[in-house]
């Protein structure tokens, strides 16, 4: 095999090699734009963050999971919801979400079951629409994503 050659292939080894890489960071973090100010101050509308993909989180995670009460549509539509979890399956459900869960004093947070609230006073949460099911987390928040280089203009 020429130079050129070995070139070529050592070439197209490594662009395979990328695109394999791309494809499983892919599969293990996400990339999701921060909407509105539930999660004021440590969020801010426009925020970028850093997802991992999983559905194990810790009580005091802040996790994105699908909207249970979808609104808009198109590019409005506000899918996903960043969140931090309060109640883990197991811990008693809190007072303030006991009725719109049904849940008797002292009842506790079902298996499959999250209990979430926003880090804003006024946000929409587990008080308004009750408990998240596990089966819906994208995943836990790792960090605040750096704004891309055109933004920084």
């Amino acid at each position: 095999m020429t130079g050129a050659g070995r070139t070529t292939l050592a070439m197209a080894a490594g662009a395979g090699l990328l695109l394999l890489s791309v494809r499983v960071l892919r599969s293990r973090v996400a990339l999701i734009r921060v909407t509105g100010s539930s999660m004021a101050p440590t969020f801010a509308d426009g925020d970028r963050l850093l997802v991992r993909r999983t559905t194990r989180v810790r009580r005091g995670d802040a996790v994105v999971f699908r909207n249970p009460l979808p609104f808009g549509d198109g590019d409005d539509a506000l899918a996903w919801l960043v969140k931090r979890v309060s109640a883990l399956p197991g811990d008693p459900v809190p007072p303030d979400v006991r009725d719109i869960v049904g849940a008797p004093d002292g009842g506790l947070v079902p298996s499959g079951s999250l209990i979430v609230r926003g880090d804003a006073a006024r946000t929409q949460d587990s008080r308004h629409f009750g408990y998240v099911p596990e089966s819906s987390l994208l995943g836990v928040v790792l960090t605040r994503a750096p704004a891309p280089e055109s933004s920084l203009r």
